[in-house]
């Protein structure tokens, strides 16, 4: 039965939901483990020591895996930017890959060659960090790089370079703005922080202070930040501090100790009085915002106040969902979060109308929901799942040993932000030991402030905020990843701001390491991956289970497979699966939709539902000492929801609104254009890549149709589990068959099937273009279908692809991005499904460079298809890759569970990642050539461009192809 959460709120919701309800009873919920237990299983012991330069260096030794993770952290970010040099610390990040004195090329290329993953450097408004992860023999050479661009930068730094990356991050900047809501930081920045505080402003800076970056200006900032005394070295993984110090004194320890970057105090600003503003955008949907200063991180009140938030808006049973979309309805999502930053944080609160109800009546409910809990507070179970959710993820992303959460950005964190390698643990503590009154008290201490209200609704963005924006786009929060190969008011009356801490004058002479000239140390033998063995069984029912143990946290994974997918989707109610698959958590028979989401919260377990082309999975993660519970959830959801009338409803309007937001994201618009020009409309594969349908179709599917989809496609004998982590066979077996062994399929319904039949429709090469006005860029978008199966494993054609657009060194990449600075990224990828693949292109490119973007691709992959294939060094370059990567690709029991569910999908042997480094091996550059030449075909490309027409259509009618222009049909 429902169980209240909290006072006479609770009641009034519990009331609305019994009234359209009515359950069986339910089984009493298991007790979880507290959560001061399961703080006690998150550690990372560690060794440091600091240089006589000033370089501190952190070590955490952890033998599961052949992999060490790098991460240096230099504590320097735009908050520390003058006011005129904006962006400096991101555009630095930026040239700070782009080689070194005596590594003076592209850093991918040389990590790349070692098979080095998690490979990434991100700017925010505090630190600037690089990181990634290598095999064990690699080390050395990483440790090289690093040091290299530290002590030995500035004579690779020319203008050249400067000018492309530049470009780049402008374009990186026009991406950030193309998008919905794309301006709100700015707004946000500039409401909150008054004239000259360091965090008024985006960490990606204005154009005309990227136009401005003069060669001598970016290497003066790098002389005053960059020196070994303002960074931390940390690594993490299979090394120990007796190996590593002499390796890190070798590169690290002739590297001269730069400036003192200045560290004045910082303040938190409160508005005078509330500001309220309203912005438009081209958004399906109208957002409205709740935003304050908070302390920063290493604040007493950080922790309970993350905690306040949380149960406002960031738990799935928090205080506005079960108000605003649960009961009330008049909203389809709501949020709450805490961003924490070195000196200050950023509380944002938001909701997303639903559409057709008034912005005004859900923005006083929003204010009236966020009063009602700085008057009653939370309880003591709220608290708890808050404070469980938090140590749940902390464990999951402490099995990394780097990437962007791993052990070793969470001991760099600590040591760079709070000089305590151990704040991780210190915050845990915190999480445990919070209660309701700390909670309280800190929520009405900052929420209680003036507000900075901001409204987004649908329209024409004003000339203000497109100026506001410097010309440009930004990234949410200031923070910006480089790459993943694989998110007006005034201070209060006397406050203080701190000027910008960059000093007047000329830095000092550009530091040079001691010594000879420098050369790269070899790189030493690197082991094939050892993938874990794989155990098979069967359930009483027939279901297969697989399992691949991972003992490094105590976690495990479950994800139940079915055949389905969006190909199975009905095509005259496009959606049908998509709304099933959303309602399975939304109410079973004996739970509704806040109990099934409570005790998630309590176990700290997350159920998921996801679909690919091909297959449905819905998942759950689970702390070991609470998976039986965990796993009781998870079966009930899957094996009895009721589609209950009203949440059918309430869902159906999430969906629709999340269709309507699809189509005005040039991404989302593109790919819901695209495949029904490639595979036809009749074909399974002919639908919105989006997997969400169509609105007709959403709208037209019923209850019925509901329970009928979910009954003929999730069923036992179309299911397959898959499980990794700690965990035997000998346990697992057992509490699967308790939950899913006496499962049957309903009496009398046929399982589904899908008929895959390409059709016989001429498909010629043409340009079709959306109209989006006042967009900054033009999102391209490209494919045709391949005459090639996934099921056929085409290892040939994706590894030769990696040259020509699947790698960050590839010719698409490499043209478009680094050499022309036309594009933050450009890719094409060979889409795996188990019938035709697609080959998809995909290029963000600035609105001016539309036209000769389309052309140089074009000659680009007609080059690689012809007279210029692969070259003696790609193809090293590429399997080196592959081969050496492998390891560092399966260290997570995340990484293991992916690899055995595709492993079934496409029909591979459990051993096929055993074998997959001599395969790559005995690939030749003839073979990779032909692999390509045989199915890709420029010529059949199908071509779609989302941009401002008025700019574009010039520069398209010059291509030489088609050019339609066209509304979005779907």
């Amino acid at each position: 039965m429902f169980r209240p959460i909290f006072g006479s709120f609770a009641a009034s919701l519990a009331a609305g939901l019994l009234a359209t309800s009515s359950l069986a009873a339910a089984p009493a919920p298991t007790k979880p483990a507290p959560v001061a237990d399961l703080v006690k299983a998150v550690a990372i012991p560690y060794s440091q020591f600091t240089l006589p330069n000033g370089l501190r260096v952190i070590v955490h030794t952890d033998r599961k895996a052949p992999v060490v993770a790098l991460s240096v952290w230099y504590h320097i970010g735009s908050k520390d930017e003058p006011a005129d040099k904006t962006g400096f610390a991101h555009l630095f990040e930026h040239l700070m890959f782009n080689g070194s004195e005596n590594a003076n090329e592209d850093f991918f290329k040389p990590l790349e060659t070692v098979g080095a993953t998690d490979t990434n450097g991100t700017t925010s408004f505090d630190r600037t960090n690089y990181f990634e992860t290598v095999p064990t023999g690699a080390l050395e050479f990483a440790l090289f790089l690093e040091s290299d661009r530290m002590g030995h930068l500035l004579g690779a730094i020319d203008k050249t370079k400067l000018d492309n990356q530049r470009g780049v991050v402008q374009n990186e900047k026009r991406s950030g703005d193309n998008q919905p809501y794309g301006l709100v930081e700015y707004a946000q920045l500039e409401g909150l922080f008054p004239p000259g505080h360091p965090y008024r402003h985006s960490t990606i800076g204005s154009m005309a202070d990227l136009d401005g970056a003069s060669l001598e200006d970016v290497k003066n900032w790098f002389r005053a930040h960059y020196g070994p005394n303002n960074a931390v070295l940390v690594l993490a993984g299979d090394i120990d501090a007796a190996t590593a110090r002499p390796l890190v004194e070798k590169w690290f320890g002739g590297i001269p100790r730069g400036p003192e970057t200045p560290r004045p105090a910082v303040a938190v600003p409160t508005l005078a009085a509330p500001v309220e503003r309203v912005m438009h955008d081209r958004v399906a949907t109208t957002r409205i915002y709740r935003n304050w200063t908070a302390p920063g991180l290493n604040d007493p009140d950080a922790v309970p106040l993350d905690i306040a938030l949380t149960i406002i808006g960031g738990l799935s049973s928090s205080r506005l969902d079960n108000a605003l979309v649960r009961q009330d309805k008049t909203a389809v999502s709501a949020s709450a979060s805490l961003q924490e930053l070195e000196k200050v944080s950023l509380v944002e609160i938001t909701a997303n109308v639903r559409p057709g109800v008034d912005p005004k009546v859900v923005s006083a409910r929003l204010d009236a929901l966020i009063a009602d809990f700085l008057k009653t507070g939370p309880t003591a179970d709220e608290v708890a799942r808050a404070a469980t959710r938090e140590v749940a993820g902390r464990i999951a992303g402490l099995e990394s040993v780097g990437g962007f959460g791993g052990k070793a950005v969470t001991l760099a964190e600590g040591a760079v932000y709070s000089d305590d390698p151990e704040k991780y643990a210190k915050d845990l503590a915190e999480y445990a030991a919070a209660t309701p009154a700390t909670v309280l008290a800190a929520a009405r201490k900052w929420l209680g402030r003036p507000a900075l209200s901001i409204v987004v609704a649908p329209g024409e963005r004003s000339a203000a905020d497109v100026a506001s924006a410097g010309g440009g786009g930004g990234n949410a929060r200031g923070l910006r990843y480089y790459r993943d190969p694989k998110q007006g008011g005034a201070a209060a009356p006397g406050a203080s701001m701190a000027a910008r801490v960059t000093p007047p004058g000329p830095p000092p002479a550009p530091k040079q390491a001691a010594g000879p000239a420098r050369s790269a140390p070899p790189v030493k033998p690197i082991d094939d991956l050892v993938f874990p063995k794989v155990e098979r069984t069967t359930l009483s029912n027939g279901i297969e289970v697989v399992l691949a143990r991972r003992t490094t946290v105590p976690t495990v994974r479950v994800a139940v497979q079915f055949d389905a997918g969006n190909s199975a989707d009905p095509k005259a109610k496009l959606g049908t699966q998509a709304l099933t698959l959303a309602l399975l958590d939304e109410g079973t028979k004996t739970r509704d939709s806040i109990r099934i989401a409570e005790e998630q919260e309590r176990l700290g377990a997350t159920i998921g539902s996801s679909a690919g082309m091909d297959s449905t999975t819905v998942s759950l993660f689970a702390l070991k000492p609470n998976l039986a519970p965990s796993l009781d959830l998870l079966a009930d959801v899957i094996r009895n929801p009721v589609f209950a009338p009203a949440e059918v409803e309430r869902v159906r309007n999430q969906l629709l609104a999340r269709i309507a937001s699809e189509k005005t994201q040039p991404s989302s618009i593109a790919l819901r254009e695209l495949p029904p020009l490639l595979y036809g409309p009749a074909h399974p594969y002919g639908i919105p890549f989006t997997g969400s349908g169509t609105e007709a179709g959403v709208k037209a599917a019923t209850r019925a149709d509901l329970v009928a989809f979910q009954q003929a496609w999730f069923r036992p004998d179309n299911a397959r589990i898959f499980v990794a982590g700690d965990i035997t066979l000998a346990e697992l077996k057992p509490q699967l068959e308790a939950r899913f062994g006496a499962w049957a399929p309903a009496a009398g319904v046929a399982k589904g099937a899908k008929l895959f039949a390409m059709d016989r429709m001429a498909r010629p090469s043409r340009i079709l273009l959306i109209d989006r006005p006042q967009s900054p860029q033009s999102l391209i978008l490209a494919g045709e279908v391949l005459p090639v199966k996934g099921t056929d494993d085409p290892l040939a054609l994706t590894t030769a692809n990696e040259v020509l657009g699947g790698g960050f060194l590839s010719r698409l990449n490499t043209d478009l991005r680094e050499q022309k600075g036309w594009a933050y990224g450009v890719g094409g990828y060979v889409r795996m499904v188990k019938e035709n693949v697609p080959y998809i292109i995909s290029a963000p490119v600035q609105t001016d460079k539309t036209g000769a973007s389309i052309t140089a691709m074009l000659a680009d992959m007609k080059a690689f298809l012809g007279p210029q294939g692969i070259t003696a060094e790609e193809r090293e370059r590429t399997i080196n890759n592959a081969v050496r990567s492998l390891p560092g690709s399966f260290e997570t029991s995340g990484d293991l569970l992916g690899a055995i569910m595709q492993n079934a999908l496409y029909g591979r042997p459990d051993d096929y990642y055993a074998k997959l480094a001599d395969r790559y091996r005995a690939l030749t550059v003839p073979q990779l050539d032909a692999a390509a030449r045989k199915v890709i075909d420029p010529s059949r490309l199908i071509w779609i461009v989302v941009g401002d027409a008025a700019k574009v259509r010039p520069q398209l009618d010059a291509v030489g192809l088609p050019v339609e222009l066209v509304k979005p049909a779907s």
